[in-house]
């Protein structure tokens, strides 16, 4: 069932050939193609970790940062996470052929609105193997086909997830050429996947914001934009120390290298004095080098003078800015300014404000005493995401498998003609 392509070009074709058997299994088919998925990731599991670990060699070696490193890394419970959330994207319901809308015309045509897959969906993405599982698991569960450019930092790892995938596919007697990957073409195998309008029907980006504008702004394939996340946490005058000290700590340290992390923590004026101080601490214990504004430097001499530059930082690693504001009117200026529409919380008691930052915040998760690590399709019940869309057109927010489908309209008629 696999067919020998020597070009991205073939492969893509590959793919939309693909596309039209998927798009007509049957629910127990593609959950059943799913969990052979899974298990052929565990099994695969030590020439999965042993491909990784000649990747981050040579990541290592070539300067690739620590936080790229660190979505990098995959070891054995990384990868028995990876199957685990195969097997649960498997056990969600299948999002094609959900009816969105039906009517009867005057006449007594039936229209009934259902939902389809896109066909052919594509993703260019950097140093994030959990990625390629992802977004692969995610297509075919909604009747996709998938075309993958995953970067050179883990091509090597790639790769062994792909064949496992692959064979999966082929023991099922699914067709294999439903994932595919352009990663040996390098630089002009994304080049082709982002002009490949008429292949491949969506494309989503995942990784750094100079990746993500330079798909956005040479693509000829829609683009469903994930963004960088400058995110932010409000600690209003009202928010009790423990919440405030907790929540802060966790979104920045409990992983600082992803997108959902807190980069920038406002704090009401009227509770710095505190706040501030057992705030910086906690996080300082942590390891984390806070860039503060004047009040916060005031509060801490280990804080770092913030810049500019800063507010506008989305920094990845174990470093965080901080600010004291006059009031929520304040805050809401900074995150307006600064933010890129991501994940924004508020910790606070204060009812009115509550409901003000709920309605005045325009980001596509907006979150109130609880930390903005749970912006994620995982934690969502999404199984996994295809990733956090920060634009406004169909998809916003964690994407998973309804955002991975599109409509069509059914109409059925016993033969009506326009009059």
């Amino acid at each position: 069932m696999t067919t020998t392509a020597t070009t991205a070009r073939e492969r893509m074709l590959l793919a939309q050939s693909a596309a039209r058997t998927i798009g007509l299994l049957g629910d127990a088919e593609k959950r059943d193609a799913l969990l052979a998925i899974a298990e052929a990731i565990d099994e695969a599991a030590a020439e999965i970790v042993a491909a990784n670990g000649e990747d981050l060699e040579r990541s290592s070696a070539s300067g690739l940062s620590i936080a790229l490193q660190d979505r990098l890394r995959l070891d054995e419970p990384r990868v028995a996470a990876l199957a685990a959330a195969v097997r649960d994207i498997a056990a969600l319901p299948d999002p094609v052929g959900r009816v969105l809308d039906e009517r009867t015309l005057p006449n007594g045509v039936e229209l009934t609105k259902v939902s389809v897959p896109f066909g052919v969906v594509g993703s260019i993405y950097e140093a994030r193997p959990n990625v390629t599982v992802d977004i692969a698991a995610l297509a075919l569960r909604s009747g996709n086909a998938v075309v993958l450019r995953g970067g050179s930092a883990a091509e090597l790892t790639n790769a062994a997830l792909v064949r496992a995938m692959r064979g999966a596919l082929a023991a099922r007697g699914v067709d294999p050429e439903a994932i595919q990957t352009v990663d040996e073409f390098g630089r002009e195998g994304a080049r082709e996947l982002m002009q490949a309008r008429g292949i491949v029907d969506v494309l989503v980006p995942r990784g750094s914001a100079q990746l993500i504008e330079t798909v956005v702004t040479e693509s000829s394939v829609p683009v469903i934009e994930t963004g960088a996340g400058v995110v932010h946490i409000v600690l209003d005058e009202s928010a009790p120390l423990d919440w405030a000290r907790d929540i802060v700590v966790n979104a920045k340290v409990q992983r600082p290298s992803v997108c959902n992390s807190v980069e920038t923590v406002l704090v009401h004026r009227a509770a710095a004095q505190r706040l501030v101080p057992p705030v910086v601490a906690a996080l300082r214990e942590q390891g984390v080098t806070v860039h503060g504004d004047p009040d916060v430097v005031g509060f801490d001499a280990a804080v770092v003078a913030a810049t500019e530059e800063d507010w506008g930082t989305e920094y990845l690693s174990l470093d965080v800015a901080m600010r004291v504001v006059d009031d929520l009117d304040q805050a809401l200026a900074h995150i307006r300014r600064y933010s890129t529409h991501h994940t924004e919380s508020i910790i606070t008691q204060d009812a009115a404000n509550t409901e003000r930052f709920l309605a005045e915040v325009d980001s596509a998760v907006v979150m109130v005493n609880t930390s903005t690590r749970f912006t994620d399709g995982g934690e969502f019940g999404f199984g996994a995401e295809v990733g956090i869309s920060t634009q406004k057109l169909h998809a916003r927010g964690p994407m998973g498998l309804a955002e991975l489908t599109s409509t069509k309209w059914l109409a059925r008629g016993f033969g009506q003609v326009r009059s």
